[in-house]
């Protein structure tokens, strides 16, 4: 018996541990699950918090929204009786009684208007017909001083303006609050009157309300110490929920408050769903948020590294300079392309207090517009900058290059202007390259006039045949009355000899014509008559036209129009015309229908038109579509220039060179336009020139 009962004391201890250890356990579970109910009520707490403070959000949103609209809607009623009011002030006095019921019937804001004189008083008055006379307890007068103020004010300014406003008691105990726009008639700059108009404040607040506006929110017009002036809207506010507004107006200024009926928002409504909300996803939701950041800031870093990868790498690859320039006109960045462009390294330009690419002759100018772009009140000049605009810079060796700039804001992270960013475009090899095109012309211009010179050499030789053989038939007949004088010899000697210095005369003129015109090398615009063009042409025109039996029409008004034109230059469009007109009536037109017209006119006060007309058989579609093109033509002999320089010519000069079918119907005539010399306006002389030319 006592060998069974030795072991029980050896197994005692055993209870006590097992109720250590589970006691243990319970303890760190209830602290678990108290941390786990802590941060599922400090979750809805923030929950509850925030939907509560959205939901104000929303409304005080709303109530700014409201004030916004009804303001806005007030500043444009009152704009809008500003103008009906000017255009009443255009009404003669005696119609102006009736203009002004009319507009007093259309808006019932409108209470009264006055025609007063120079000194204020009024000549003509009417009352709106939608309610009582306003100044039936008091009279206008006592009433009068804030529109006295406001009438003041215009008379100074010559624009509108509005007064204080002002109480007006009314019968039965009740009253309007009103304002005065004051209108002044001006004229010779002077006022010789004005037109006063009383808007009653709560009609104009009614009719800038809307129904929807006017169910939720109490709105009213409130003096500076929250006095109110005037009210509408179904509700009263309740105060959590307020916008004020101030609408502006000339001379004055109105305090617009909204007060929203909506209360603070409740917990009740918003309560449960936090809690449903917050119970099913506060476990998830913010290691899933946490996650969900790091991983797009790790995203955002890598994309941001790269995008700055690839604009480093596309800035220094553009031959565009870059610059960027903060307010105080210091440079704080250039790419490769620029520094490259100017010569100065990048910490060069950076150091300099003044851009060392300014050439010394232009830098006042430079520094005087620098100032002006980097003004904040220079917008117009810094509209202009973003469409760009031509300078000279300097190199390093001291160069001289011509660039265009275009200008931005330069933005920061806050949206804040902190400088500007300009593109600079290098210009040097685009003006070498004009310059080439402008030579390559004037060589084809001179290929040109030495073609049409030679075409020109076999009509002479045919027209100084005639003068020729004249002046050897008299120089002949001379010699034969010398061998056999006789009383008549003297008289027949001076008649052959008149008749060979006229044929003389004859020849001289048409070798002149073509030497003038193959050594007239002026290449300036000057103002010159229609006529001197056309008698310049017209020897070598009629040379060509007597070959092939053409009759030359001139259709000139007197005077001739002038024209601002190159004279050399116009005078070959028009020989060129005149030219292609006579060769095209050669072969299809019969020799007593072939005319060519010539018909100046003065379309319009800048622009002077001439016609070129033939009686030939007219351009075929497929010729006309390619009739300009370079190098194209139809005649064997050609060389398809003729037209396409007269084009090129005509267009350098500002106008415009256009075919089609002749007046009569049969034939082709070519019009081209150039502008009219434009008459300087006399410069004013001062004291100081005068001195001067003395």
């Amino acid at each position: 018996m006592s060998t069974a009962s030795a072991p029980a004391p050896a197994s005692a201890p055993a209870p006590a541990v097992a109720v250590t250890a589970s006691g243990w356990r319970r303890h760190r579970r209830a602290l678990l699950w108290s941390a786990l109910v802590l941060l599922l009520l400090v979750a809805q707490s923030l929950l509850v918090g925030l939907t509560v403070n959205y939901e104000a959000s929303r409304a005080q949103e709303a109530t700014d929204g409201v004030a916004v609209e009804v303001a806005a809607e007030v500043r444009r009623d009152l704009v809008g009786l500003q103008q009906q009011m000017q255009s009443l002030a255009a009404q003669p006095a005696p119609a102006w009684t009736t203009a002004a019921q009319e507009m007093l019937r259309q808006r019932r804001s409108l209470v009264r208007l006055e025609l007063r004189d120079d000194t204020a008083q009024p000549i003509l008055t009417a009352d709106t017909p939608h309610a009582a006379p306003l100044f039936t307890l008091i009279s206008r007068t006592e009433s009068d001083v804030e529109t006295e103020v406001a009438c003041a004010a215009a008379r100074r300014t010559l624009v509108p303006a509005f007064s204080r406003s002002f109480f007006v008691p009314m019968p039965g105990g009740l009253g309007q609050e009103l304002m005065d726009l004051c209108v002044p008639l001006a004229g010779g700059g002077r006022v010789h009157g004005y037109v006063v108009g009383s808007v009653a404040l709560a009609p104009l607040l009614e009719a800038a309300v809307t129904s929807g506006q006017a169910r939720a929110h109490e709105i009213s017009f409130v003096e500076g110490d929250g006095t109110r002036l005037a009210r509408t809207g179904l509700p009263r506010g309740a105060g959590v929920f307020r916008a004020e507004r101030l609408v502006d107006l000339p001379g004055a200024t109105l305090q617009l408050r909204v007060d929203s009926a909506t209360g603070a928002p409740r917990l009740i409504p918003n309560l449960s769903t936090a809690l449903v909300l917050g119970l099913s996803m506060a476990l998830f939701a913010l290691v899933l948020l946490l996650a969900y950041d790091v991983r797009r800031r790790a995203m955002a870093e890598g994309a941001l590294a790269e995008a700055l990868a690839f604009r480093k790498a596309m800035e220094d690859s553009l031959v565009t300079g870059l610059r960027a320039r903060g307010l105080d006109g210091r440079i704080s960045y250039v790419n490769p392309a620029f520094c490259a462009m100017v010569g100065f390294s990048p910490d060069e330009l950076r150091a300099a207090a003044e851009p060392p690419y300014w050439p010394p002759e232009h830098r006042v100018e430079y520094r005087r517009r620098q100032s002006l772009r980097l003004s904040p009140d220079a917008a117009a000049l810094n509209a202009a900058a973003r469409e760009g605009f031509e300078t000279e810079f300097m190199r390093k060796g001291g160069e001289r290059f011509p660039v265009m700039i275009y200008e931005a804001p330069l933005v920061d992270g806050l949206g804040k202007q902190s400088g500007w960013m300009s593109a600079v475009l290098d210009l040097s090899a685009q003006r070498s390259v004009e310059e080439l095109s402008r030579q390559q012309q004037e060589r084809l211009q001179a290929t040109a006039r030495l073609a049409t010179v030679g075409e020109m050499a076999s009509l002479m030789s045919h027209e100084l045949n005639q003068p020729l053989a004249a002046i050897a038939s008299y120089a002949s007949g001379s010699l034969n009355l010398l061998d056999e004088p006789d009383a008549q010899t003297p008289a027949l000697l001076k008649q052959a000899l008149e008749r060979i210095n006229e044929q003389a005369e004859r020849a001289g003129r048409v070798i002149k014509s073509v030497h003038d015109f193959v050594r007239r090398r002026e290449q300036l615009h000057e103002a010159i008559g229609a006529d001197l063009l056309l008698d310049a042409v017209l020897p070598l025109v009629r040379l060509q036209a007597r070959k092939s039996g053409t009759r030359v029409e001139l259709d000139l008004p007197t005077p001739a129009p002038r024209v601002m034109c190159d004279r050399t230059m116009v005078e070959q469009v028009l020989l060129n015309l005149t030219r292609n007109g006579i060769q095209a009536m050669e072969a299809a037109t019969r020799p007593a229908e072939r005319v060519l017209r010539l018909v100046v006119r003065r379309t319009h006060e800048r622009w002077v038109t001439f016609t070129v007309a033939d009686a030939g058989p007219g351009i075929p579609p497929e010729v006309a579509a390619r009739l300009f093109t370079p190098f194209y033509t139809t005649r064997r002999e050609g060389m398809g220039l003729g037209l396409s320089l007269c084009r090129t010519v005509i267009e350098q000069h500002g106008g415009a060179l256009d075919f089609g079918p002749a007046a009569g119907g049969a034939g082709t005539e070519f019009h081209f336009t150039l502008p009219t010399p434009r008459a300087a306006p006399p410069r004013p002389t001062s004291p100081a020139d005068t001195a001067t030319t003395t």
